[in-house]
């Protein structure tokens, strides 16, 4: 029921999800645009916020089944605003910079992943992504495209085990490791975290040190928390960072006031079912910042005396299995597993007994023997 085929409870869920998912986004208004411009200031900024969109409900289109046990997709991209769950409405005003951030009618895609069909330890894992294998924005291994999309994994998930995934919202694969156990709804899951490590600078971590593609800007890569994403975005000066600079070195929010980063409302993590694989519940939590530094021929920036990399906005995007997948889940799976449990105990105290019961007979039998 785990590869991706049609038939398997995978295969169903894996086309459609039927989890509702929620992408909320928190703009950071800027209180103090002339100041900054004139005096080079501290921006000030206020978070307001969120304004949430349902997403994720296109099923997957393009589904080719390929002879080589993969299967191609693309993942529709679709947005629809929930005006119930935001604060105001799309029309509110903020001062931002300029940032053009479309979503509705774009696609994600062309993916190739393996079905699980000839190796189950391979289901979902990405072969290629547009055709390619590596992604053509990092140096070495960086540039590696490796794991799932993180909506599943795998079957017989371990606490030891690393969760790989690639993410195309931050041009990169990136991982998690396993906290703790949860029960959700019934059911039990390994709920998995990115740890602080996976941002940290090469210094600390020297896996990241091909995630370093400039100098100035990362203190000479001493800079931890932040992540150039320009050669993925046009050679636009985009940041990605986990939210209110979480995770981050001093000197990267230090130009910021207004940040509050908090480790339970601003980290990532998934809930993993570990018998099959899937995440049934997650957090995605990623901030958008620009950098912004002095340029002459423009006025704005004309007198500006240092740079900064300035928040745009975070997006927290949610999904929980819903009360009725839930259910199917348990009976389907979680309860099939139980009673299997339950068969294997009630099998080992039989054998137990037996094994007792003849022990005790080929006693009395010997005793009888020596009388």
């Amino acid at each position: 029921q785990c590869v991706i085929e049609e038939g398997t409870i995978a295969y169903k869920n894996w086309v459609k999800t039927g989890t509702e998912v929620y992408r909320q986004f928190w703009i950071f208004d800027v209180q103090n645009p002339e100041e900054v411009m004139v005096n080079s200031t501290n921006i000030k900024v206020k978070q307001r916020g969120p304004y949430t969109y349902r997403v994720r409900y296109l099923a997957k289109e393009n589904l080719t089944q390929n002879a080589d046990n993969t299967v191609s997709f693309v993942q529709p991209n679709g947005a629809i605003f929930e005006r119930g769950l935001s604060v105001g409405s799309e029309d509110d005003s903020f001062t931002v910079l300029n940032l053009a951030v479309a979503y509705n009618n774009t696609v994600d895609g062309v993916y190739k992943v393996f079905s699980g069909k000839d190796d189950i330890s391979k289901v979902a894992i990405i072969d290629t992504y547009k055709d390619k294998k590596n992604l053509s924005y990092w140096p070495g291994y960086c540039d590696m495209i490796n794991g799932t999309d993180a909506a599943s994994f795998p079957p017989f998930v371990e606490k030891t085990r690393i969760l790989r995934f690639f993410s195309s919202d931050i041009c990169r694969s990136i991982y998690a490791e396993f906290e703790t156990e949860i029960n959700l709804k019934g059911i039990p899951v390994y709920r998995f975290v990115l740890p602080s490590k996976a941002f940290a600078s090469p210094v600390v971590n020297p896996d990241n040190d091909c995630f370093c593609t400039e100098k100035v800007i990362s203190n000479n890569c001493t800079s931890a928390g932040v992540l150039d994403i320009s050669s993925c975005k046009g050679k636009k000066p985009v940041y990605i960072s986990l939210p209110h600079f979480l995770h981050a070195s001093p000197d990267v929010p230090e130009p910021i006031d207004g940040l509050n980063p908090n480790e339970e409302e601003h980290r990532t993590y998934l809930d993993v079912e570990p018998i099959t694989g899937f995440t049934l519940q997650f957090a995605k939590r990623l901030q958008v910042n620009i950098l912004v530094k002095p340029v002459k021929k423009i006025e704005t920036l004309s007198k500006l005396k240092r740079h900064y990399i300035v928040p745009i906005l975070w997006l927290n995007e949610t999904g929980t299995i819903g009360d009725e997948k839930a259910e199917m889940f348990r009976k389907q799976v979680t309860g099939k597993i139980n009673l299997l449990g339950m068969v294997e105990m009630v099998l080992l105290a039989v054998g137990l007994v037996t094994f007792v019961a003849s022990m005790i007979a080929y006693c009395v039998c010997r005793s009888k023997k020596i009388k």
